[in-house]
């Protein structure tokens, strides 16, 4: 941690014969067979790319739909801000001045799910009378016409990743009716329809790998091959209903095509498609060289299960603790730490590579639904029951700030 700003210190990786230095520098040496009679090269990397600023108090109240908000998402330049409503509509948010910029008329039932585009050019929302449609945000209208198929609602959306396509045209979406459905967003039809769960499918994830992953009631998660719907494998161990998924390369599938240090001030991302789709490709391989990647899954069951999908069926380990259902699951950006939201009230951090337990955040006096870190990976956000958010401070391991109901 280097402190030339005391108030926002910035963390540092470093590393002797690309081996980190845990602890101190000379069991680093102990570690790679050097003495300090030798010469040693120290090799240093920032951690933190982005400048995250101190959040302290709520900026601005963003009033506009008339029924509750259901799903919120930036898109992944950064530049757009997106919502779906209980009252049918899909809102574009200008976040310098926070106000709408347009508001997308088309559903005729509650927004339930949203999803952008790996290269933000367009943003799907899905309803709960099983219809999806394409929004372009540049104009505020609908691209396309409304894709019909699922016959219950959708629970969760994903997009191809951009380094598996350029155009960004094929989206999954999981119903509640057990199916999987890709889609073809230019031609608004269904590519392929996967079915296999036996229940309602809870949600979908599309991974880096050319493969998709679904979670489902059926107690089960399952891989299935993108490109024809081949099941894989399934993946068992749960005693009931799997809630949530996530994957250790969902933060760089998702803003894998944006660099944050050359475009978070620019106007344009790269104007090379190409150069783009090469860009995303290297920042997965990072990701994934050493350990490939990882699926963790939270269940109605308390407990959470860490997966290597691509090879195995049996899960690396079984995490325990929680004392009611697990909500909402996610790994941090760097990939080290692994967040588990309960009903119990709670937030757990385990290591992300064992599964082992960190340590247990409390605060919350009612049902934690969600967590959300921050891109340096240094703050976490939970949102609860209670009616508050809390910033969490991962370093310290307590939380920063309480934000309580809304903005006044």
């Amino acid at each position: 941690m280097l402190f030339y700003n005391k108030k926002n210190p910035s963390p540092y990786l470093f590393y002797v014969n690309d081996k980190e230095i845990t602890h101190d520098l000379e069991n680093a040496l102990d570690v790679v067979n050097l003495n300090t009679e030798e010469v040693i090269d120290i090799i240093y990397q920032q951690q933190a790319v982005f400048k995250v600023r101190p959040i302290t108090r709520c900026t601005s109240s963003m009033p506009g739909h008339a029924e509750a908000v259901i799903s919120v998402s930036f898109s992944p330049d950064g530049k757009h801000l997106a919502s779906g409503s209980g009252d049918t509509t899909v809102r574009f948010w200008d976040v310098n001045t926070q106000t709408p910029s347009y508001t997308c008329k088309g559903h005729k039932n509650w927004v339930l799910c949203i999803a952008w585009s790996p290269d933000s050019s367009k943003l799907a929302s899905a309803c709960k009378d099983g219809k999806i449609i394409i929004w372009d945000p540049l104009t505020g209208k609908q691209m396309g016409k409304t894709m019909v198929g699922h016959k219950q609602w959708i629970t969760s959306l994903s997009w191809e990743p951009y380094h598996k396509s350029l155009e960004c045209r094929l989206l999954a979406s999981s119903s509640k009716d057990g199916d999987v459905r890709i889609w073809d967003t230019v031609l608004c039809n269904t590519v392929l329809t996967v079915s296999g769960h036996l229940k309602s499918v809870t949600v979908v994830r599309w991974g880096g790998s050319g493969l998709i992953y679904t979670a489902s009631q059926d107690r089960t998660v399952k891989v299935w091959r993108a490109k024809d719907g081949i099941l894989c494998r399934t993946l068992e161990g749960h005693a009931h209903w799997v809630n949530t998924l996530a994957l250790s390369t969902d933060y760089i599938l998702r803003i894998g095509a944006f660099d944050p240090v050359k475009d978070s001030h620019k106007d344009t991302s790269f104007a090379d498609k190409k150069k783009s789709q090469e860009f995303a490709l290297k920042r997965f391989y990072e990701v994934t060289e050493a350990h490939g990647e990882r699926l963790v899954s939270g269940s109605d069951d308390f407990t959470l299960f860490l997966w290597d999908p691509e090879k195995d069926k049996k899960p690396l380990a079984r995490l325990t603790g929680h004392q009611q259902l697990v909500n909402d699951v996610k790994f941090s950006p760097d990939g080290r730490i692994l967040a588990s939201a309960s009903f119990d009230k709670s937030i757990r951090l385990w290591e992300s590579k064992t599964g082992k337990f960190i340590c247990t955040l409390r605060g919350h006096v009612q049902a934690v639904y969600m967590v959300a870190f921050s891109a340096d990976s240094r703050l976490m956000v939970s949102g609860s029951a209670d009616s508050t958010l809390k910033l969490w401070n991962l370093k310290t391991k307590k939380a920063r700030n309480r934000f309580a109901r809304s903005c006044r």
